[in-house]
């Protein structure tokens, strides 16, 4: 597989040149710039300031002094000349973390921390997604990033490590999104961009600030034809917050978010000697089953904050939603005939909801500053799923008819205590009962009742420590354990073609241990390293996968083990830049046999293989030049990411690459209003590479193309009333 890069043919670059629009809310929220102002150059001593975070405590904190691997980044890097449709175009300056965009809107993203998740071949899994306080991960670990509001967001701060056990059932890490507030003043705000291959955006956000009340609201219309054949989608979605502040008597946010995405198309991985002939084909049995995927999903949530005292804080949430899923995929309609088959439509609908409830005392312990939290918080998932033939991309006979619930109850408690002038002690304990329930109403010949049930409870405990070496540099060190139990989806079948639920899976557990430095470099740059080793108990791993169907097992032992760097500076003269690096040795450390492919074939996967999916480096680097006179920047990323094996024997891989972007934009503000322009083009040298990869697919259709030079222009407007 070294060599399929250069089976791939040079593509001149193509596609129709169309609109693309999409929303700028940062101007919604940032205050008008004074004409004076505007004229002045770039400050002397730039700075770069503290980054504040409450993923990892729950309270806000300084990220510089907690003993934890935590990145945030904020509403500017989110926005600047980027369309705002998926994490993948920002959190892969952020080690540790790997984005794959698909370029298939039917499957999502693929987001892996520390090479959990990389196994997904659809949603995330293994990392927890929290939007605004809301769990977007449900209780069996999968959830979905296509519901993240990046056009009304404010930060997204991604924690690794043994803490993300503080969130439940999520060994990788947490990836939490936090929507902005609105305006001082009622502020109107659009944009409209255009891109390659007919792909577009449009967006329009209204926010401002009434007495006690502040709200935001956020609405957009996504569009493409995508780089692939049979690859378009739509996305229309929704986001509003309003907040209440009611002084003492505490605070009451309100988040309403909504997601449509109707046929949106599946054109499938491709094979090595596909992508050799054409890497913006689909499979032909995508066109045979009409494959493609329709979703809707409504959510409401609720938070309320009471300060009870001036020591002690209650906050509690709660939350409701409905999604609704009908997937039509490739199956033979042979193998769909079989008696245990669940058919190649899948018609999911699913109501979900949960609650929580968290304390939190601030207190002094011999001298010093002591934060306790504690907490309680229920989810729950029932869904109704059923499943069809698809008769060449028509529903035909039903195939599957069963009602799965599962619900997690969780209690766990966290303290922060600045016991010496130097040290720091963080630690916690989360209890999780995760419950999975099956009932099966297809009952025929040859497929007997399916329904059962299982149980997963598991106490995780974390402890780190940081010691401040001097005011610029602090050492940090943690341990910690993990759990990570299957999903409905890897529940869903057992070997052999036997029916019935495989409640014989067992959650995936992990030993995490990390130590890091943080560091200030003066005042105008930062730098910061993470050392981590990860051993994990019964990994979860394919069992057999053909026909449609993949099973799943418990291998052994894995080991994780790497480094983990970011530095960022601000310089004189207006430039800016960034550099994040991971080295990570992801491996089996005990062999076992998987079955592979169509035909079958029983493999033996050796001690030392490396994890599929998981690319053993990446790098992401970016310079930025402002000038702030006329309201111009322009800059320049490039990203590298190694080669990434496509299954556990290791018998084929996609082969490195390294993708370079330009950019540069102008604003002009007044005291009301504000607008910018911008243009980037990506991949600037046209390089054929391959952006993500399928892990074990059953025909060998492993590789999902990236698309050739590609290009983006945008305007972005704001108004104050």
């Amino acid at each position: 597989m070294s060599k399929l890069l250069c089976l791939v043919r040079r593509l001149e670059h193509g596609g129709r040149r169309t609109l693309f629009f999409a929303a700028c809310s940062t101007a919604a929220a940032l205050p008008p710039i004074p004409a004076a102002a505007q004229l002045k150059p770039p400050p002397a001593k730039p700075v770069v300031l503290d980054e504040v975070v409450v993923t990892a405590t729950r309270v806000e904190e300084s990220s510089f002094g907690l003993p934890v691997s935590i990145d945030r980044v904020d509403r500017s890097v989110i926005r600047e000349d980027k369309p705002q449709v998926n994490l993948s175009e920002t959190l892969n300056r952020v080690p540790g973390i790997v984005v794959q965009n698909r370029q298939n809107y039917a499957q999502d993203l693929q987001i892996q921390s520390r090479g959990f998740g990389a196994r997904s071949t659809f949603g995330v899994r293994g990392i927890r997604l929290i939007a605004d306080g809301i769990p977007a991960t449900m209780p069996d670990g999968q959830g979905q990033a296509a519901t993240f509001s990046l056009g009304s967001a404010d930060r997204i701060e991604v924690l690794r490590g043994p803490f993300s056990s503080m969130y439940g059932n999520a060994a990788g890490g947490v990836i939490q999104i936090f929507t902005a507030d609105g305006p001082p003043e009622p502020t109107l705000s659009g944009g409209l961009f255009a891109g390659s291959y007919d792909t577009w955006k449009a967006a329009v956000q209204f926010g401002g600030t009434s007495g006690q009340f502040n709200y935001l609201g956020d609405i957009s219309r996504f569009d493409t034809n995508g780089y692939r054949d049979h690859s378009s989608a739509r996305r229309d979605q929704l986001n509003a917050k309003v907040k209440y502040d009611a002084g003492n008597r505490g605070v009451l946010t309100m988040v309403v978010n909504s997601l449509d995405q109707p046929e949106t198309q599946d054109p499938l991985g491709l094979t090595a000697a596909q992508v050799a002939r054409n890497p913006r084909q689909a499979d032909p049995v995508a066109f045979t089953f009409n494959t493609r995927k329709s979703i809707a999903q409504t959510q409401l949530g609720v938070t309320y904050s009471l300060p009870l005292t001036a020591a002690d804080v209650l906050e509690a949430r709660a939350y409701a939603g409905d999604r609704q899923v009908t997937q039509y995929l490739a199956i033979p309609l042979a193998t769909q005939a079989a008696a245990t088959h669940s058919g190649g439509v899948v018609d999911l609908d699913r109501g979900y909801g949960g609650a929580g409830l968290r304390w939190t005392h601030t207190a002094e312990l011999a001298g010093t500053q002591l934060i306790a939290t504690a907490g309680v918080d229920y989810d729950n998932q029932d869904e109704r799923r059923t499943g069809f033939i698809n008769n060449n991309g028509v529903t035909g006979a039903l195939k599957r008819f069963e009602d799965d619930t599962v619900y997690d109850t969780d209690f766990y408690a966290q303290v922060e205590w600045r016991f010496a002038e130097r040290w720091t002690l963080l630690a916690g304990v989360r209890h999780s009962r995760v419950e999975f329930d099956s009932k099966d109403y297809f009952i025929a010949p040859g497929n007997p009742n399916d329904s059962g049930s299982v149980g997963y409870v598991r106490t995780t405990p974390a402890a780190g420590l940081t010691f401040s070496l001097s005011p610029a540099v602090n050492l940090y060190g943690n341990i910690g354990r993990g759990f990570e139990t299957p999903t409905f989806a890897e529940l869903a079948y057992r070997s052999g073609g036997a029916s019935g639920l495989n409640f014989a899976l067992r959650p995936a557990v992990s030993l995490n241990r990390e130590v890091g430095l943080k560091s200030k470099l003066g005042d105008s740059m930062r730098l910061n390293i993470a050392l981590f080793h990860i051993n994990v108990t019964d990994e979860i791993v394919v069992d057999t996968n053909s026909g449609g169907r993949s099973t799943f097992k418990n291998a052994s032992h894995t080991r994780r083990e790497g480094v983990e760097l970011a530095w960022d500076g601000r310089f004189k003269y207006g430039f800016e830049a960034a550099f994040a690096y991971t080295l990570l040795n992801a491996q089996f450390t005990e062999p076992f046999t998987t079955v592979i492919s169509t035909p079958s074939v029983v493999r033996t996967v050796n001690a030392g293989n490396r994890l599929p999916g998981v690319p053993r480096q990446t790098a992401y680097g970016e310079v930025v030049w402002r000038y702030a006179p006329v309201g111009f920047h322009a800059g320049v990323e490039g990203r590298y990411v190694s080669k990434i094996y496509v299954n556990d024997p290791n018998t084929e891989a996609a082969p490195p690459y390294t993708v370079w972007t330009l950019r540069a934009g102008f604003e002009q503000r007044a005291r009301n209003w504000r607008i910018s322009e911008f243009v980037r083009v990506d991949n600037v040298f046209g390089r054929d590479y391959i952006g993500s990869v399928i892990v074990a697919e059953a025909n060998n259709r492993f590789y999902e193309p990236a698309p050739t030079r590609n290009h983006l222009v945008g305007v972005q407007a704001s108004l104050k009333f």
